[in-house]
């Protein structure tokens, strides 16, 4: 896990420079994969809190239905998941 939250950090971060439109398509899909799978892992492990914060973060990222928020939103939304990403990996146990 602490790997990937790093790895879909980065992922966020390019979202901020001009990409080709099936880049954002493959970071929706790997940022939905990864909190469906971080909030099952969360569950597992007890903490309930961070399984509602990755649901919401799943259906915000998900690939099926856009969610139009506007390229400035968008990047914000990048920005602070993508440091919360980081401290997330910081924070996490293997």
């Amino acid at each position: 896990m602490k790997p990937l939250s790093f790895i879909l950090a980065i992922l966020l971060f390019l979202c901020l420079a001009d990409m080709p439109y099936g880049y954002y398509q493959f970071v929706r899909f790997a940022a939905a994969a990864f909190f469906g799978y971080a909030a099952y892992q969360e569950n597992e492990d007890g903490r309930k809190e961070l399984v509602l914060v990755f649901i919401v973060l799943a259906v915000l990222f998900q690939p099926f239905f856009k969610i139009s928020l506007g390229r400035t939103l968008w990047n914000i939304v990048d920005v602070i998941v993508g440091v919360g990403l980081l401290g997330y990996g910081s924070a996490r146990k293997v």
